[in-house]
């Protein structure tokens, strides 16, 4: 065997075979199960593609590296579920990319944070974490009230997404910029925003209607987590995952 293996090591040519092969396991491990995620993953009504304001957020989320701090996947445990509300489905991530399931828990678990705290609240513990959890750890963030949220690229961004599987409709591509402005806007029409994505928080968000900033498009985000579903018509089968 010590004899094969150094066989192996001394010729270019065999050594590149055993190299492409290893190559394609792995590269067939990571892509296979996505050919059979819709089989895999029970949907569950509610989850829908995130608002253009709320994917926004969402990108700011991942640049500044929260998900070192927070996971957001509440585990079937009774103490998870006391604290942060019902257990996590696969359904709800499987529009995200990447999703942020995970347990590395310096700061509490995020999935169910929607609706938990006013929009007033999110602006004050961004801006200065121990003025509201005076325990906190979380560094500050009122930079981003002060950031203009650059909009330009949505629509691509939206169309990106669309090629690897999230369904984001033409019209909803269309009218991403539009979308996206109207959402934290208390003035705006937003009866078509409503209709493309139900449940999305509405209105200003960062306490300055006049600006769309980055603090806006985080706020959305974090109200839209755990809020999608209605745990009370899921099916039961759906809650095995």
């Amino acid at each position: 065997m010590k004899f094969k293996h150094a066989l192996l090591e001394r010729n270019v040519v065999l050594l590149a075979i055993g190299i492409v092969v290893t190559i394609a396991i792995g590269g067939l491990v990571e892509i296979v199960p996505l050919h059979t995620i819709k089989s895999t993953i029970e949907p569950v009504q509610g989850v829908r593609p995130y608002t253009p304001l709320e994917l926004a957020g969402r990108n700011i989320y991942m640049r500044e590296g929260c998900y070192n701090c927070h996971s957001q996947m509440v585990r079937p445990f009774r103490d998870e579920v006391e604290r942060y509300g019902h257990y996590s489905l696969a359904a709800e991530s499987m529009y995200d990319h990447p999703f942020q399931w995970g347990s590395k828990r310096t700061g509490p678990d995020l999935a169910r944070v929607g609706g938990k705290y006013s929009n007033e609240w999110h602006v004050a513990h961004f801006k200065d974490p121990r003025a509201v959890v005076p325990e906190s750890i979380m560094p500050t963030y009122g930079f981003l009230a002060r950031r203009d949220l650059a909009i330009k690229d949505i629509a691509a961004h939206l169309k990106a997404l669309r090629a690897v599987g999230v369904p984001y409709t033409d019209d909803m591509v269309k009218n991403a910029a539009a979308d996206l402005a109207a959402q934290a806007d208390p003035e705006a029409d937003t009866k078509g925003l409503t209709d493309r994505y139900p449940k999305a928080a509405l209105g200003d968000f960062d306490g300055d209607p006049k600006r769309l900033t980055e603090m806006d498009a985080i706020i959305a985000y974090m109200q839209i987590l755990g809020r999608m579903v209605d745990f009370k018509t899921v099916k039961p089968e759906q809650l095995r995952q």
